[in-house]
C-alpha cells in the first residue's frame, strides 16, 4: 500500500471516529422554575485527556447557557494561597510534631518518604492537609491530572463563548471547614487516610467513582457516595455533615439567586452533591423546583 493510500485510510479512519458520540460522563439534570431553567451536572476535580470532549449532550447544554457556574474559580491561585496559610498553616513555631502522637509522626514521615516528599518540608501544614496532599499525590501517580479536571474543562469551553462564571463558593470558605476539626479528630483523619492508602483502599475509592463518573454508572456512583459517607471513621462522618450535609442547603440557595438573574445556567458542582436523600436536585425539589435527570 503506497503513502497516499495509507493517509487516505487514516483520514477517513479519524472523520469515523469523530463521528461517534463520547460516551456519557457523571449525572445531568434540568432544573426548572418560573420560567427559568438550568443545568446541573457533576463533576470530578481530577481526570484525564481521554474524558474529553464531553457528550453532546452536557456540551449543548453548556452552549445554551448564559453562564457558568462552579464551586470557585480554580484560577483563583492567590486566593487558595491565602487561605492554604489562614487555615492549613501552623502559626510560625508551631508545627505538626506538636499535634500528633509519636506513632503518627512516624507514620506520616514513611507515608511521605514515599511520595517523594520530607516531613522537614510539610511539618508546617496541619495533618487535614497532609492527608488530601498523600491522596493527591496517590492519585496522580495514577496519571489522573488536576489540569484534566472537569471544572478545567468547563471554564476553557466557557471562556472561548464568552460566558460569565459565577462562584457557589470560595477557597476561604472550602478551606475553613477542614480547620473546624479538632486536632484530635485531625490526627485520626490522618491516621484513616494513612492506613487507606497503605492498604490500597484509597486509590480503589478514587477509581471506583472515577469509573463510575466515566461510564454515567447510576448504581457506581451510589455505591461510591455510600462508601465515602457511611461507618464510624472521622472522614466519613465529615464528609456526610460537612463536606455534604452543611455545604448542599447552602449550593441548593446559591443555586436559587443565580436562576433569579441568568436565563439559563449552567452549574458544575461535585458529583457527590447530586447523590442522596439530602441532594441538591433533592433539595430543591422540595423547595418548589421541577427536577429531571437527564441521564
Amino acid at each position: 500500500m503506497d503513502m497516499s493510500v495509507n493517509a487516505h485510510v487514516e483520514r477517513a479512519s479519524s472523520a469515523a471516529a469523530a463521528e461517534i458520540d463520547p460516551p456519557r460522563r457523571g449525572a445531568l439534570y434540568r432544573v426548572r422554575h418560573d420560567g427559568k431553567t438550568s443545568y446541573l451536572f457533576g463533576t470530578v476535580h481530577v481526570g484525564k485527556q481521554a474524558f474529553y470532549p464531553l457528550e453532546p449532550q452536557v456540551t449543548q447544554a453548556l452552549a445554551e447557557s448564559t453562564s457558568l457556574v462552579l464551586e470557585l474559580d480554580i484560577r483563583g491561585e492567590a486566593a487558595f494561597q491565602q487561605a492554604l496559610a489562614r487555615y492549613a498553616r501552623y502559626a510560625p513555631g508551631d508545627s505538626v510534631r506538636n499535634h500528633v502522637s509519636a506513632e503518627t509522626l512516624a507514620m506520616l514521615d514513611g507515608a511521605l518518604g514515599k511520595a517523594g516528599m520530607s516531613l522537614a518540608s510539610m511539618e508546617h501544614f496541619k495533618p487535614w492537609l497532609l492527608a488530601n496532599v498523600l491522596v493527591g499525590a496517590e492519585i496522580e501517580r495514577q496519571g489522573y491530572r488536576r489540569s484534566n479536571g472537569v471544572e478545567s474543562y468547563l471554564l476553557k469551553t466557557a471562556m472561548q463563548q464568552s460566558k460569565p462564571l459565577r462562584e457557589l463558593e470560595s477557597a476561604d470558605y472550602q478551606l475553613s471547614l477542614f480547620d473546624t476539626l479538632t486536632d484530635a479528630q485531625q490526627e485520626a483523619y490522618l491516621r484513616e487516610n494513612l492506613a487507606e492508602l497503605a492498604s490500597g483502599v484509597s486509590l480503589t475509592k478514587t477509581a471506583n467513582l472515577l469509573d463510575a463518573w466515566s461510564s454515567a454508572d447510576k448504581r457506581g456512583i451510589h455505591a461510591s457516595w455510600k462508601t465515602l459517607t457511611s461507618g464510624e471513621t472521622v472522614s466519613a462522618a465529615f464528609m456526610e455533615r460537612t463536606l455534604l450535609g452543611k455545604r448542599n442547603p447552602e449550593m441548593a440557595t446559591s443555586i436559587q439567586a443565580i436562576m433569579q438573574q441568568d436565563q439559563v445556567a449552567f452549574v458544575g458542582v461535585g458529583l457527590l452533591h447530586l447523590v442522596g436523600d439530602h441532594s441538591v436536585p433533592q433539595l430543591l425539589r422540595e423547595r418548589g423546583y421541577q427536577v429531571e435527570q437527564l441521564y
